[in-house]
């Protein structure tokens, strides 16, 4: 079986790593920069995975929310300074470098926003 592009979601990670950018660039804190960018990324992580991979939504989305919630908790655990990485401003960013329960909220919440889209599209497209 070939691996089939999805144009669609394609189109709809790069809208959103481009989002994302400019978030990073002109936002240097507030609701947009902490709350609505963490929000946003894992909306961009399932699509980048929808992108390539054929497979029920659910399970793309628990694992992007997985993959989130690992990262979240690694930054409690100060993951950075332990591998002596915490000047490393491209890792700081990839990852993060503070814990808050606010991030787990946002992820949970990006996610249960596809799954509500992708329920609702696909829905629509076995009418």
């Amino acid at each position: 079986m070939k691996p089939k592009l999805n144009k669609t979601h394609a189109l709809l990670f790069i809208s959103t790593f481009v989002i994302e950018v400019l978030i990073a660039k002109f936002f240097t804190n507030g609701f947009i920069r902490y709350i609505f960018g963490d929000y946003l990324v894992v909306i961009m992580l399932y699509c980048f995975f929808k992108s390539f991979l054929k497979t029920n939504p659910f399970s793309i989305a628990m694992s992007v929310l997985l993959l989130a919630f690992i990262i979240e908790f690694l930054q409690l655990a100060n993951i950075l300074s332990i591998l002596n990485l915490q000047d490393n401003q491209l890792l700081k960013l990839a990852l993060g470098s503070s814990f808050h329960i606010s991030d787990l909220i946002a992820y949970t919440l990006g996610i249960l926003t596809v799954l509500f889209i992708e329920y609702k599209i696909y829905k629509l497209w076995m009418a």
